[in-house]
């Protein structure tokens, strides 16, 4: 298996040209104001995750997040979620993802917003962090692994990343009881690029490496993997006329138990001690 993710198909698919601009005229025509934006105004249109802005806020309350924290945001695509957790909660985010418009149209809309001081934005793999081990406070991520088949890989290398105590908040699509999965869904056109896991499986995965379990919950009720959307909300902006065939297909996902959606938080367990070397003085014979 690949240490690293597949940059050029990641790409092909997520990609577009001039995103920033589809994002600003699509807010214009309903009716935004473009030259004094708020993440409010934004959050259709950049929080590309199921239940948009109010699930952020939501794994924001259950990870307890608090002013100064250090947090990575792994596949944090446009930088809604970023963004929030800069304004709302006073944390410092850096942000990372595999898909290159996106990072661009991020980096333009949060110095629109006068936040590049609290957010950063760069082009990243998620499976090859190059960030320095145990330096930031949480590693954040929502609807951003479902492409990813290395779960092992990518989980050790979220623990690397955190200090001993540090927070993985997350939320992600998981298989659930009933299968398969009714394509095309908003990562996958088919099931050769969907690699989702039972929630038991994901678990076992995440404390194998490194991670105990403050909160895991089930909030497919409550989080929708896709609802109908409005015409400036950036699942339209990206997915065109394909998102007719998403939404159909996810809210059968749904009824039936096809995928469940997870909202979790898990602690990084600081490492075990190693033993002390005996005292030599004490064992040494007189």
């Amino acid at each position: 298996m690949s240490d690293t993710s597949d940059a050029r198909a990641t790409n092909a698919y997520w990609g577009r040209d001039g995103l920033e601009r589809l994002i600003l005229d699509a807010l214009a025509a309903a009716g935004k104001n473009i030259g004094a934006l708020t993440i409010d105004d934004l959050a259709p249109a950049d929080q590309f995750h199921s239940g948009g802005k109010g699930a952020t806020e939501r794994l924001a309350r259950l990870a307890a997040l608090r002013p100064g924290m250090r947090v990575l945001d792994v596949g944090g695509g446009l930088g809604g979620p970023a963004r929030t957790l800069a304004v709302q909660f006073g944390c410092h985010v850096a942000v990372v993802d595999l898909t290159e418009s996106y990072v661009r149209a991020a980096a333009a809309l949060t110095a629109r917003l006068g936040l590049s001081d609290r957010v950063t934005h760069r082009i990243g793999d998620a499976l090859a962090l190059d960030v320095e081990a145990g330096l930031f406070d949480v590693v954040w991520t929502q609807n951003s692994g479902m492409n990813i088949a290395d779960k092992e890989r990518l989980y050790a290398g979220f623990a690397r990343v955190l200090r001993p105590g540090g927070l993985l908040a997350l939320q992600e699509p998981m298989a659930g009881p009933v299968q398969p999965v009714v394509f095309p869904v908003m990562w996958a056109r088919d099931a050769g690029a969907s690699f989702l896991r039972a929630p038991s499986a994901m678990r076992a995965v995440i404390e194998t490496a490194g991670f105990h379990v403050r909160v895991w919950d089930d909030v497919t009720e409550e989080v929708p993997s896709v609802a109908p959307t409005p015409a400036h909300s950036v699942q339209r902006i990206v997915m065109g006329q394909a998102l007719d065939a998403i939404v159909q297909a996810g809210q059968r996902n749904r009824e039936e138990r096809r995928i469940l959606m997870v909202q979790a938080v898990l602690e990084r367990r600081a490492p075990l001690a190693s033993s002390k070397p005996a005292d030599l003085a004490q064992s040494t014979p007189r």
